[in-house]
């Protein structure tokens, strides 16, 4: 690191369901980073970045007072706490929703019928919006943790929490009834960050690798050899970002097409390749697309 060399720093989550995945995005941006969890600051060797690991409920703050340039967290977190910070992108992955769950025996069928009841939270400033804006009047019961055991302990008839897969919540004798916001990791910045001349440079040329990445995500490149007669029902059947690629080979009669398709539509759409003559079909992964 050059003594006065501008650099840029970020902020992860140190430990939690946004780790794993926020470390695998930047070094598929060809970042090295050491990533190991209990170490609060670890520089980049080969781009002039910084990361932070951090409590995922401290992030935003950071951010919000530039201690941080740029953080990973999930939007839930940032409707929270309510601060000013630039919300630059959605990253695909942490997606979950803030649901409003009941006891198996509630007598609650509708919102409305949460109306002068106790609702537990950990969000109590996105849960008191929703239910203002619903025309609720709840009260809202701030707790820091286990809320899933609230309407057990009758410290409320109902909570809003987190939901992945409504696992933890049936649990504990709960089911999600209502939705109150679907969420999902989100990367944001100080302010400052888009007006510095020099951390704004470093910023632009990580979101063209962010980006990239992301584009690629779910994504291989295909190659095959088919008889030239069969390029038009390769084109129809080919879901291909613009049009597949065309290049005659040295055998008469036959071409090498490539083009780029998602993962999970592969296999049906080999099967249909296979069938009007496609052979030789290679599928490999795609690190990064530039638009």
């Amino acid at each position: 690191m050059e003594q006065g060399e501008t650099r840029i720093k970020i902020a992860i989550q140190k430990s939690g369901r946004l780790t794993s995945d926020s470390l695998d995005l930047l070094r598929a941006c060809g970042l090295e980073l050491d990533g190991q969890k209990q170490t609060l600051y670890t520089p980049c060797r080969n781009f002039p970045l910084d990361l932070l690991a951090l409590r995922d409920d401290d992030i935003p703050q950071y951010v919000h007072d530039g201690v941080a340039d740029l953080g990973i967290v999930g939007e839930n977190t940032v409707l929270e706490k309510g601060l000013r910070v630039e919300r630059v992108l959605d990253l695909g992955f942490g997606v979950c929703r803030l649901m409003i769950c009941l006891p198996q025996h509630s007598e609650v069928r509708t919102l409305r019928d949460l109306d002068g009841r106790r609702l537990a939270t950990t969000y109590p400033m996105i849960t008191s919006r929703f239910l203002e804006a619903e025309g609720i009047g709840c009260e809202v019961v701030r707790l820091s943790g286990a809320v899933e055991i609230a309407p057990m302990l009758d410290i409320a008839d109902a909570i809003c929490d987190l939901v992945s897969t409504g696992t933890t919540a049936r649990l504990n004798g709960l089911y999600p009834a209502f939705t109150v916001l679907t969420s999902q990791a989100r990367l944001i910045a100080n302010e400052n960050v888009l007006s510095d001349p020099a951390k704004r440079q470093l910023f632009d040329r990580l979101m063209i690798r962010i980006q990239g990445s992301l584009e690629a995500r779910g994504r291989r490149y295909l190659m095959m050899n088919a008889p030239c007669d069969a390029v038009d029902e390769l084109r129809s059947i080919i879901p291909a970002l613009k049009s597949p690629t065309v290049v005659p080979l040295a055998e008469e009669g036959m071409v090498a097409v490539h083009s780029v398709i998602a993962e999970d539509a592969f296999w049906d759409v080999m099967e249909k390749l296979k069938g009007v003559g496609a052979s030789d079909i290679v599928v490999v992964p795609i690190e990064a697309i530039i638009r």
